[in-house]
């Protein structure tokens, strides 16, 4: 897919990242591009959030189908704190947890292989040490709080809020509310799956896309200034790179290097490996 987007540039090839058009987070770069936290050295995002199983068995509950915390989430973590801070991670420790594992619905000869628990860090250049916390065990409110602290100060986003707080300031200050309202018109089974930090991201992404294809003469082409922000496939192969780096630590209980592939892998070889690790 990597190899096809850019022997087509003309073509669309866009990963749907939202939190990247989310205005908390766009403003969070440009302040961050501004010094607001000086020189940035950390970085802690933490998601709280009730199960994420399904009243039926489904791809969700099985890790070699993508299901998991780690797969639906932190990816977008993994990418958002690399396009804020410009760093990418070059070597992740993490630990994967399954607690759930049978329910109500899921039971028998079924069970549940995908993560509900998530913890890793990321040293990424120039330093800066990531630390992200995916817990999808919790009872109530979802949580969604992403901080990067730099020598001057610190910015933490609380789910579409913006907040900032400099070293020579008493108290934390208010840089950005976001009060769009999204649920008019959505069906209350859409908003009940989807956290409405996450529905926010695609009102405004979809808003970007519009203004890309609006006033083109030629139908078959787009403005690629409104959609510049969003993730590229290049950046789609970075995540996978790191989520794979990240699910082998779990495995080996030691820091793995991340390598981000060159070469389209052997899909026969992967999934055979993949399956054996299940087994065992």
């Amino acid at each position: 897919m990597v190899t096809a987007s850019r022997y087509y540039p003309q073509l669309m090839s866009l990963v749907g990242n939202v939190l990247r058009f989310l205005p908390a987070f766009v403003r969070m770069k440009q302040l961050i591009a501004e010094h607001y936290v000086g020189a940035v050295m950390i970085c802690d995002a933490r998601i709280y959030s009730g199960s994420l199983l399904s009243p039926n068995y489904g791809w969700i509950c099985d890790e070699l189908m993508g299901g998991g915390g780690l797969h639906t989430m932190g990816t977008y973590i993994v990418d958002l704190l690399t396009h804020l801070t410009g760093r990418r991670a070059e070597k992740v420790h993490g630990l994967l947890k399954t607690f759930v594992r049978q329910n109500a619905a899921i039971r028998g000869i079924r069970h549940v292989t995908s993560d509900d628990f998530c913890f890793f860090q990321m040293l990424m250049g120039g330093g800066v040490c990531s630390t992200v916390t995916l817990n999808f065990n919790m009872p109530g409110a979802f949580v969604h709080e992403v901080m990067v602290v730099g020598s001057a100060g610190r910015l933490v986003a609380r789910g579409a809020d913006l907040y900032g707080q400099k070293n020579s300031a008493t108290q934390e200050e208010l840089l950005l509310r976001d009060s769009l309202a999204v649920g008019a018109g959505l069906p209350e089974q859409g908003l009940q799956d989807v956290p409405l930090l996450y529905l926010k991201g695609m009102v405004y992404m979809v808003q970007a896309l519009r203004q890309s294809f609006q006033g083109q003469g030629d139908r078959r082409t787009w403005d690629h200034t409104p959609v510049s922000m969003a993730a590229s496939f290049e950046d789609g192969l970075y995540m996978q790179s790191v989520v794979d780096a990240i699910k082998r630590s779990s495995r080996s209980g030691e820091w793995e290097a991340v390598e981000v592939l060159t070469e389209e892998p052997d899909t026969n070889q992967n999934l055979c490996e993949a399956l054996q690790r299940n087994n065992l």
